[in-house]
Formats: C-alpha cells, sequence, structure tokens
C-alpha cells in the first residue's frame, strides 16, 4: 500500500459466510481505501479486492474492483468526473450527480460519508451516492442520510431507495463497527511515526 496506514478494519458477516478487510491510508491525492472481501452466496464464493481514491474532501475519484465469484472473473473500472460516473468506460447517467461510491458488498465504504459528517459542524448529513450493486454489477442512485446522536460513536442511517433504517455504531477512525444485521467488526489504528 502506497501511503501513510491510517486504520485497518477487519469484518464478519452476521447474514452469511463472510469476512472483509480493509485499510485507509492517507495518500497525496488524498486518501486510499484498499480492501479484500470473501463471502459466499447463491453465485459462490466470492473473492473481490477493491481499492477506492477519493480526493482530500472524501469525493471518489475512481475505484477498481477484481476478483472471482463462483466461476465467474470479476472486473470493474468505476470513474468519477465531476460527479457523474462510468462504469467499465460506460457513462451511468441514471445515479445523476453523486461524489460518493457506496459499495454493497462491504461497510467500508460508509467510511467516506461519516467521515465528512465528522468534519463539519451540522449533526447531519444527506446526500446522493453512487451505489455499486452487487452481484447485480449496476450502478444506482441512492440517497442517504447520515444523522449523529450527540457523538459520532452512534449514528442513524437511512437509505431512501432501499427503504433501511439502522444505528451504525462507528470507530473514531469513521469505519463501522456494528451494522446491525450484516456487519461486525473492529478496528485497528495504524501505530504513530
Amino acid at each position: 500500500m502506497t501511503g501513510q496506514q491510517v486504520a485497518t478494519a477487519q469484518w464478519r458477516a452476521l447474514d452469511r459466510e463472510g469476512e472483509d478487510k480493509c485499510t485507509l491510508a492517507h495518500a497525496d491525492h488524498g486518501w486510499v481505501l484498499l480492501g479484500h472481501a470473501r463471502f459466499r452466496d447463491e453465485a459462490g464464493f466470492a473473492a473481490l479486492d477493491y481499492v477506492i481514491r477519493c480526493d482530500p474532501a472524501w469525493q471518489t475519484i475512481n475505484a477498481d474492483i477484481a476478483g472471482l465469484h463462483g466461476e465467474r472473473d470479476v472486473k470493474l473500472r468505476l470513474d468519477c468526473d465531476k460527479g457523474h460516473w462510468t462504469l467499465n468506460d460506460v457513462p451511468q447517467p441514471q445515479v445523476g450527480v453523486a461524489h460518493v461510491l457506496d459499495l454493497s458488498f462491504t461497510p467500508a465504504t460508509n467510511l467516506l460519508p461519516l467521515r465528512r459528517l465528522s468534519e463539519q459542524a451540522a449533526p447531519r448529513l444527506s446526500m446522493r451516492v453512487a451505489w455499486l450493486r452487487y452481484p447485480d454489477q449496476a450502478l444506482e442512485p441512492l440517497d442517504q442520510t447520515y444523522t449523529a446522536g450527540g457523538t459520532l460513536d452512534h449514528v442513524l442511517y437511512r437509505g431512501e431507495q432501499t427503504g433501511s433504517s439502522v444505528h451504525l455504531q462507528v470507530d473514531t477512525t469513521g469505519f463501522v463497527t456494528l451494522y446491525p444485521g450484516l456487519w461486525e467488526g473492529e478496528v485497528t489504528a495504524a501505530a504513530p511515526d
């Protein structure tokens, strides 16, 4: 991994057999999330590696997802240009304007809006994200709201299009440590230089 490592999160899935490990690092262009998701679903075993690059304001620049899922090779490239998205070089106008990527198969990408929430004065953040529904490999708009309940270690998450509403437990790094019904994990902060 290039850049200065900040923290690593490790989760285990609560709704199926699976685990995920993601490292957050500070880089010249802003931030990098580097993760390894492993899970089993109706299509078989999935081993997906992902890299998400963000600017200093936690807006997604691009992302790569690669690996195997059952017998299928997975290779996805997502690019964001001023809030407009392409998936494997194909424009995705249905998303509208969204500056943040959310990957449906990992809790890692909740970190991006949670970090944005922690850096603003207001206790509530509403935003549209580009939501990669996996295994469909479809990019869709998802309007999300994150509301801090006095502190940032417990945040109410709402997803408009999915109808989901859940209280997240959040580490000081911005990584989710409990996503009820889906993920639980722990975070290890990098040792200071």
